[in-house]
């Protein structure tokens, strides 16, 4: 048994990855996986809370994530990359956890409030789509997970994540009420341990809309196989509302994010930031094309990666399907230990893999 923490994270099929994925958690993935025991989830039951009647895209963008994960640096040997849909033991953990919860608390997720909203849900929407709030527990608590990495607009679901971890250990492991989450009691008597949440770098980049989050949703995302073309005309659409050059300029805004995060001379970066928060003679079309540059050097052997995996579905089926064979050892385990301590265990279960 590995002594290694734990890390849980993921994502629910839509396609391709974009920057920032990369920049908000794929990245803190890459670097955890040389310290931490490593799972990767595609999320792709997910996927089916608001497109269920479009089951041969969910097929095809899950084996796009799994390329787009490759391609950015993760290593199958170190991170297993899994499917939901193949790991039983998290579909029976979410049913157990909606015991866990009040549907009220549930719905005031407010990550979950914001995509009804942004995917204009209103009333219409499946039972399975606010339920899929409780799998995400299930997702992360499957594996026992210490930390996972996300980014910002994440946080709410780590945050009932807790919840449930928290309730669970002391309602059915005997853990006094009193008992503090980084107590190591609360390991050591509970199933779970209390996960933190583990931001990336940039907790929420901007969109090349210079307004909302980056999103393909949007049409404001520049993903990891465009090319150096594509990335200068996209960011020359940033919009920051700054006139001329002898403007000065705001230093929070979209632009000087990305000057913060793809700029890296740290010295050019501040160079940069001084002239244009002093209107310094210094244009917003200079400064876009600067960093239009420094992003497509950190894609080009993304992309290169990811070509020799191209067309090639079978090595991507066989990388998912070993990682979920290590998954389901984990998850399993995790899911005896459950019902022993709610009263759920009667026998002896084996999965084959």
């Amino acid at each position: 048994m590995s002594t290694r923490e734990v890390i849980l994270t993921g994502d629910t099929p839509t396609g391709q990855l974009h920057l920032g994925h990369y920049v908000g958690s794929v990245q803190r993935r890459v670097e955890l996986q040389d310290t931490h025991d490593c799972y990767l989830l595609l999320a792709n039951m997910h996927a089916y809370t608001t497109r269920s009647d479009h089951p041969d895209e969910i097929h095809s963008d899950t084996l796009e994530i799994a390329r787009d994960y490759l391609a950015m640096g993760i290593d199958p040997s170190k991170s297993a990359i899994l499917l939901q849909s193949e790991t039983p033991a998290i579909a029976e953990l979410t049913f157990l956890f909606a015991m866990l919860l009040p549907f009220n608390r549930v719905m005031r997720n407010p990550t979950l409030k914001e995509e009804i909203k942004v995917k204009g849900l209103g009333d219409n929407y499946s039972f399975g789509f606010p339920l899929y709030a409780v799998g995400q527990t299930a997702d992360i608590l499957a594996f026992r997970a210490h930390a996972v990495p996300v980014g910002e607009d994440q946080i709410p679901h780590i945050e009932l994540t807790r919840e449930v971890a928290r309730r669970f250990n002391k309602l059915y492991c005997g853990i006094d009420d009193n008992v503090e989450d980084d107590d190591p009691a609360m390991e050591e008597l509970g199933v779970f341990p209390i996960p933190r949440a583990d931001v990336g770098k940039v907790g929420k980049l901007i969109g090349t809309d210079g307004v909302n989050k980056m999103s393909k949703s949007l049409n404001n995302a520049i993903l990891i196989t465009d090319t150096p073309k594509q990335v200068k005309k996209k960011l020359g659409q940033l919009y920051t509302g700054r006139q001329s050059m002898t403007d000065p300029g705001d230093p929070d805004s979209s632009l000087m994010q990305y000057v913060d995060t793809f700029i890296t001379d740290s010295d050019r970066a501040s160079e940069l930031k001084d002239k244009y928060v002093r209107g310094d003679n210094i244009g917003d079309g200079h400064i876009k094309v600067e960093v239009a540059q420094a992003i497509s050097e950190l894609l080009a052997p993304m992309q290169e990666r990811r070509s020799q995996y191209d067309g090639d579905d079978s090595t991507i089926i066989d990388i998912i399907r070993d990682g979920t064979a290590r998954a389901n050892i984990r998850t399993e385990e995790t899911l005896a230990m459950a019902k022993e301590a709610s009263g759920l265990g009667f026998f002896e279960r084996k999965l084959s893999f």
